[in-house]
């Protein structure tokens, strides 16, 4: 498993309290009003001990020179790699 594959693994398992397992990298191109507004690869994780999801999102940014780290349950509406991404777009649209 790559070192980013890992670093999003324990984001999983920090964040949302639960043992993530990788399942699957998705790459994904999220397009608004005919722009990029997201490119990167997704990686899925099964979960085991959440609540609500058996299934999480994530990838990672740097911002100011740190690394970010996104997080998306697999609770309807998302059902994607893709989904995911949009949901997120759309909150931190909604935060600023």
């Amino acid at each position: 498993m790559s070192e980013r594959i890992e670093q999003l693994r324990k984001a999983v398992e920090t964040m949302h309290k639960c043992t993530a397992s990788h399942i699957e990298s998705t790459p994904v191109i999220e397009l608004f009003r005919g722009e990029v507004a997201w490119d990167g690869v997704v990686e899925a994780f099964a979960l085991t001990g959440h609540p609500r999801a058996k299934r999480c999102y994530a990838w990672s940014y740097v911002e100011n020179g740190d690394p970010q780290y996104v997080t998306v349950l697999e609770i309807p509406p998302v059902d994607s790699a893709e989904t995911a991404v949009k949901i997120a777009i759309a909150a931190e649209a909604q935060k600023k």
